[in-house]
């Protein structure tokens, strides 16, 4: 290779350290993390060079199989980032950390998220779920401590007793989940990446974030599909 790789600074060494015990970090705490670092190891920092400054960790990942990624959260369209382990797929990752019930408990959770209309699984369908575990049945007791588990894990987030994938979940697992659920799993239509909360299409059947919806439709008068110009019949959120 004749393009040298910018060196890791303990600049690097720091923002990697910190953004590992976090698991995943929003954007604007990212950019803050990103000055500190460059302050405190007194390393030249340019507010616009986050980017390349994660770059450089990433190519110093490389042989870890690990890499910083960017994703965005479905709730409010902000940026997030989150470090992911590319050498295992993230269900053998998680296998470490819970029992093959709680494993499968989780599968499932994802199917009715990912097989819903609106991206969100109900307490109650979950904790039906419980009690035809096919590894070890679960007391509803057991399964609701689970549920705050993972939440707390940061793989399900909550709303009202509704759950969806967490955006570290998101980030992690999106090839995970394109290549297991391929025929239902789709890519958002603005900006590319994994949708699970989302509005469809009634004509074509494309598929967009809320947050990109929202952007995508404030300068309109009226909503029209991006894809086949039919009329958006989705309330814009």
């Amino acid at each position: 290779k004749t393009v040298m790789a910018a060196p890791m600074t303990d600049a690097h060494r720091r923002f990697l350290q910190v953004l590992m015990s976090h698991g995943i970090m929003e954007g604007s705490e990212v950019r803050t993390l990103h000055r500190r670092c460059c302050e405190i190891h007194k390393v030249y920092y340019a507010h616009d060079k986050v980017e390349d400054f994660i770059n450089t960790i990433n190519r110093h990942l490389q042989p870890l199989f690990m890499q910083i990624r960017k994703g965005m959260s479905e709730s409010d369209g902000r940026s997030h980032y989150a470090l992911v382990n590319l050498a295992e797929t993230e269900i053998t990752k998680m296998a470490s950390d819970y029992t093959e019930n709680e494993l499968e408990l989780f599968r499932k959770t994802m199917d009715l998220i990912i097989l819903s209309e609106n991206g969100f699984a109900s307490s109650t369908d979950i904790l039906n779920l419980a009690d035809q575990l096919k590894t070890k049945k679960m007391k509803k007791k057991e399964a609701e401590q689970v549920l705050k588990v993972f939440v707390e894990d940061k793989w399900l987030s909550e709303r009202n007793g509704e759950y969806t994938l967490h955006t570290r979940c998101i980030i992690e697992m999106e090839q995970y989940i394109l290549s297991n659920y391929h025929d239902v799993a789709r890519k958002c239509n603005i900006c590319h990446s994994l949708a699970i909360q989302s509005q469809v299409c009634e004509s074509c059947g494309i598929v967009m974030h809320l947050p990109c919806v929202r952007k995508y439709f404030r300068a309109q008068t009226e909503p029209r599909c991006p894809q086949c110009n039919d009329f958006w019949s989705w309330d814009i959120p």
